[in-house]
């Protein structure tokens, strides 16, 4: 899409942005050589996202195996991750709520309606995206985890993004973007930048932005967060990534 098409649609999407508020997958026949190449393709996307599969198991299993975990000790089910685990776009939220905390997925209820309201602002639909959380379990009180959880738990996330390989990851709330960034200012001082950052000697593309269950609480700043995605949606065009 091009620079003119996005700002042709910004008013439309904007306003379903704004529509939310507060309350709220040997014969004699020729030699098909593409046909062989297509067919090497899939078995080389299958047996990666096979082995994707298998890491991710892994990880959960190290993630549940965490001891004396606050965490941990007060949460019905651990939040992995869901969505297309071969996508090139990675959302990293804060910490699972209720909604999730109960399901087992990623941005439920209230919080997930918003999120998804804005990826189909910029023509994304979350099942074809990969996300996941800074923090694999749901907080006391849905309190923010402090500092030494997130280092804890940091860990972890750097061998998620290991294993999904994204081109891009959208950090959203402070606590995903000081897992990753290590960054504890204040939010709106860095959110809508491009950054980059590496892991193990892999760089990442990443960009801050505010987190839907924020945007809940404090809709006037949904103009912000519209700022952000349509920079998403330029970055993904100009990298040709397949939403």
């Amino acid at each position: 899409m091009s620079k003119k098409a996005i700002n042709q649609n910004t008013n439309f999407n904007l306003e379903l942005l704004n529509s939310i508020e507060p309350n709220f997958i040997f014969d004699e026949k020729p030699i098909n050589r593409l046909k062989n190449t297509t067919d090497n393709l899939d078995k080389d996307k299958n047996n990666t996202g096979l082995s994707k599969i298998k890491e991710l198991a892994e990880l959960k299993d190290k993630i549940t195996s965490i001891e004396d975990c606050s965490l941990k000790n007060n949460s019905k089910n651990i939040v992995l991750g869901d969505g297309n685990i071969n996508s090139s776009i990675m959302i990293i939220g804060e910490a699972p709520g209720a909604d999730e905390d109960k399901t087992g997925l990623t941005f439920m209820g209230q919080v997930g309606e918003l999120l998804n309201k804005m990826l189909i602002a910029i023509n994304i639909k979350k099942k074809n995206i990969y996300s996941t959380y800074a923090v694999n379990f749901r907080p006391p009180e849905d309190r923010k985890p402090n500092t030494s959880e997130i280092k804890r738990y940091s860990l972890f996330l750097q061998k998620h993004i290991a294993i999904i390989k994204p081109k891009i990851i959208i950090l959203m709330g402070s606590t995903a973007m000081e897992s990753l960034t290590g960054l504890n200012n204040k939010i709106s001082l860095e959110r809508g930048k491009w950054k980059e950052v590496i892991i193990k000697n892999t760089s990442y593309e990443i960009i801050i932005t505010f987190n839907p269950s924020y945007l809940l609480r404090a809709p006037e700043n949904k103009k912000y967060s519209w700022e952000d995605l349509k920079k998403i949606k330029q970055k993904i065009d100009s990298l040709g990534l397949s939403t």
